[in-house]
């Protein structure tokens, strides 16, 4: 089992409108995954749709780094809706 991958599970409720991550599991391939993720986290019917993914195939930023990664946004403010001149009879904008 120790060579077995990591598998991230992540599951939408009935209620939500996004998958959220739930756990981590190891399993041979992706239907055993999918399998034990069912079993493990929708015992109690929880959840309507399940997303396994490798966790070696997942890519994150840095969080050391996330000032460089997102600061650059507030420099642009042509992003913002308030750049822009709107004519007066424009409404509900």
């Amino acid at each position: 089992m120790n060579d077995w991958p990591l598998w991230e599970v992540f599951i939408r409720s009935k209620a939500g409108l996004h998958h959220r991550h739930v756990g981590s599991l190891h399993a041979s391939d992706e239907a055993m995954a999918l399998e034990n993720a069912r079993d493990v986290y929708c015992r109690r019917m929880e959840g309507v749709s399940i997303w396994i993914v490798k966790s070696e195939e997942i890519v994150a930023n840095n969080p050391e780094n996330s000032e460089a990664l997102f600061d650059p946004a507030e420099n642009k403010i042509y992003r913002h809706p308030t750049f822009y001149d709107l004519p007066d009879n424009l409404k509900h904008m």
